[in-house]
């Protein structure tokens, strides 16, 4: 990639806009997340069997990873033909949106069937907007890191996701200790969707100062961008557009059975409180950031993809450890599982940011890693929570171990299709 420089403040703003956008969408993404862990089940899929209610909420949490794909070809291709900063506005946009929109829901006992088809149609609005938001927000930190910074400058859009995390479950975590479970039933669980409209505020505020990233200028100046940039990214790229995908299926597997099953699964399963769970994973997902940052240091010494490779090595022992560490009554094993995984997913998901654009041109860059990223996010992490609440089920935890570490594998395939690029 061409390098480019420019002020040490302009590249401070750069920074900032690339993680406060992507905090902003994971947040919005995050609260989705633990609501279905928590309470969309009985509110929205009322079933005889509990775990039925939770397959249910788990499957509407499905929909959005099937808008992603869609969302990144529609904001890819307008990014590659465009620019990316009238792109990453609008995806952020309809990302904020959709949430808001559903702090306003009413239930399944309000209004029947409809309620929960409103919630999906939000969900896949979400997930629409977050599609194109990954990838632009990568190449606005990447297409403007100075020699030798780019997995540094590219581990910032990841950064997003511990924040975003962060900022998510502490706010239920605030609710619960101020709410009975009663009023977080009836309606403490909308406040984090509200809350949404400040901070998507904040974020476009940001984005709508960034002026476009010097590769994005230089590839518009050599020739007309691509008219269907998907065309010629599957016709010339077929290669690195299935290695991307794959490379990216272990990052998504471990993040959400990390968090979004095993919230659920803690609390109803292994019982512990709800409170004292989401203040585990609060800790432990700075084990994640910590991840994050170390990966993209050293990937600026080797690779990015040295370190993608060995963080998929590591996932498989992360897997087939969750039977044997995540048991009742045992909070510091619990807490020492999700350290481990939460710090290895740093290793699998950290240098997806410069890694992923790496592998394409500029004018269908922005095509690129969107398609990749988040079919990538179809096969690793749409189903998994759903898959993994049917694993335990049916046949105990270990297999939802052994689940993981085949997503490892598969994503090491796919490391080794590009390793001499």
């Amino acid at each position: 990639m061409t390098v480019h420089t420019a002020p040490a403040a302009s590249h401070r703003r750069i920074l900032f806009a690339s993680l406060v956008g992507t905090s902003v969408e994971f947040y919005d993404f995050y609260i989705y997340a633990t609501a279905a862990a928590l309470v969309f089940g009985p509110l929205f899929f009322p079933a005889q069997e509990p775990w039925l209610q939770q397959v249910g909420a788990y499957a509407s949490f499905s929909v959005a990873f099937f808008a992603r794909p869609l969302g990144g070809l529609v904001f890819g291709h307008f990014g590659d033909r465009l620019g990316r900063k009238s792109t990453l506005v609008a995806s952020l946009m309809l990302m904020g949106l959709s949430t808001v929109l559903i702090a306003f829901l009413p239930t399944y006992a309000m209004i029947g069937w409809v309620a929960p088809l409103l919630l999906c149609l939000l969900r896949f609005g979400q997930g629409l907007g977050l599609g194109g938001e990954w990838g632009g927000a990568s190449l606005l930190a990447v297409e403007n890191a100075p020699p030798g910074w780019a997995n540094r400058y590219g581990s910032f859009p990841p950064m997003g996701a511990p924040v975003g995390f962060i900022f998510a479950n502490g706010f239920y975590l605030v609710l619960g200790a101020l709410l009975s479970d009663a009023q977080f039933r009836d309606w403490g669980w909308r406040a984090p969707f509200l809350a949404s409209a400040v901070l998507v505020g904040l974020g476009l505020w940001v984005r709508l100062k960034l002026t476009e990233t010097p590769e994005f200028v230089a590839a518009g100046e050599k020739a007309p961008p691509p008219a269907v940039p998907i065309g010629e990214l599957l016709r010339e790229h077929p290669l690195q557009t299935l290695a991307g995908t794959m490379g990216t299926i272990a990052c998504f597997a471990l993040f959400y059975i990390s968090t979004l099953f095993v919230i659920g699964y803690g609390t109803k399963a292994l019982h512990y409180d709800r409170e004292t769970f989401l203040a585990l994973e609060l800790v432990a997902i700075l084990f994640m950031a910590g991840g994050i940052a170390t990966a993209g240091i050293w990937a600026d010494r080797a690779s990015a993809g040295k370190m993608l490779v060995r963080g998929c090595i590591v996932t498989i022992p992360v897997g087939l450890t969750m039977a044997t560490l995540l048991v009742p009554g045992s909070l510091p094993s619990v807490f020492a599982w999700l350290a481990f995984a939460l710090f290895t997913m740093g290793f699998v998901y950290g240098p997806l940011g410069a890694w992923l654009p790496s592998l394409f041109p500029a004018r269908v860059r922005y095509t690129g890693v969107s398609v990749t990223f988040n079919i990538g996010g179809i096969i690793g992490g749409g189903l998994t929570p759903l898959i993994a609440e049917t694993l335990v089920k049916q046949g105990g935890l270990a297999w939802v171990g052994y689940y993981l570490s085949g997503a490892a594998l598969l994503s090491l395939v796919g490391l080794a299709l590009v390793r001499r690029k």
